[in-house]
């Protein structure tokens, strides 16, 4: 509720300013769309306050439709956090500190919201606000966690195949670094738009490293910590930390929150690269910097489709693996047997 008034004052206090925001394209926010996001996020404090409270039907019909209906538009605002993280972690500075403001209002909202509707939707089916499953006694006993496990077959072929298609824009990108010719644009006009970069992202272009194929290299080391048991118990490599295990949220926090920008902005890229080869819209003109043709700017806006979404939903896949079999539940005495059941069920469904 806190946080939702935040986000209402934020959003009020911008309107009419004409702040821009970069979602999907640099542009300026129009007042009524801000009064609305603050309306939106007083609706949600609402809704907070009410799933706390004894309510009939239509009462709790109306909760979850306010937080059905106000989570996935707070959602849209944080799927551009990897447009800002990105640029930060290579040293190339800041994209845009209103930007990156409202990315992280909106993730933080968007985490709080689900947390409340994941525990309000257990409370109304009978069971455990904290672990999720059926059981008696009281919900504050310590918590058991399972033992280190891999992901099934089917969950690490999926997410290798998707992590595939990266492949694409990593190869363009590092012939560009290499200073190779690819899609119509020559190496020296891509260095040269590069130019401005960090010293650090020039050093690995100097050794043939884009740093874009590095933070995808990132990605794909997240998502097999995901996949397997060293994602859950720390390695020997990690010296002090060796054999304790590993906090649940550590690694599901990021991927949750660079995998729902990911695969949104790439399957954006990827519907309107084929549309714009349908010829239903227009094709994107080439960068003026870059230089190129038409067709190859529009292969580029696939490969980063390709990339973008695969790692995004590889990401997601794996996470969803990792959150069912890493989830924990309450050592409550004489609902073991149920409860272990339950979570079996459960890891063979969605593992």
């Amino acid at each position: 509720m806190a946080w939702c008034a935040v986000y209402a004052a934020v959003e009020a206090s911008r309107e009419g300013k004409g702040t821009s925001l970069p979602f999907p394209l640099p542009a300026p926010y129009a007042a009524p769309a801000q009064l609305i996001l603050a309306s939106l996020a007083v609706v949600a404090a609402a809704a907070c306050w009410a799933t706390r409270r004894r309510l009939g039907r239509s009462g709790r019909m109306a909760v979850g439709t306010a937080l059905i209906l106000t989570t996935p538009v707070f959602a849209l605002g944080m799927t551009v956090l990897p447009i800002h993280v990105v640029p930060l972690a290579s040293g190339s500075g800041l994209e845009s500190a209103t930007g990156l403001a409202h990315a992280l209002l909106s993730t933080v909202l968007t985490s709080c919201l689900v947390l409340v509707g994941l525990s309000y939707r257990r409370r109304l089916t009978g069971a455990c606000p904290r672990c999720g499953f059926r059981h008696t006694g009281g919900h504050d006993a310590p918590l058991v966690h399972p033992g280190a496990s891999t992901a099934s077959r089917r969950t690490r072929r999926m997410a290798y195949l998707l992590v595939c298609g990266v492949l694409p824009w990593a190869g363009v990108k590092t012939i560009w670094t290499l200073g190779g010719d690819a899609l119509g644009i020559t190496a020296e006009k891509w260095q040269k738009s590069n130019s401005g970069g960090s010293e650090l992202s020039k050093a690995l272009a100097s050794v043939g490293i884009d740093v874009t194929v590095l933070a995808a290299g990132l990605g794909f080391f997240l998502l097999a910590g995901l996949m397997y048991p060293w994602g859950q118990v720390f390695p020997r490599w990690t010296l002090f930390l060796s054999g304790r295990r590993v906090p649940r949220l550590l690694p599901l926090v990021p991927a949750w929150l660079t995998s729902i920008g990911l695969s949104a902005y790439g399957v954006f890229l990827l519907v309107y690269a084929s549309l714009a080869a349908l010829g239903v819209v227009p094709a994107p003109e080439p960068d003026p910097e870059l230089g190129g043709t038409r067709s190859g700017t529009l292969w580029l806006a696939a490969f980063g489709g390709m990339a973008f979404g695969g790692l995004g939903i590889g990401l997601i896949t794996a996470a969803r693996s990792y959150s069912a079999r890493t989830r924990a539940i309450c050592a409550t005495a004489g609902a073991w047997p149920k409860v272990v059941g339950g979570l079996s069920g459960l890891l063979r469904s969605y593992s």
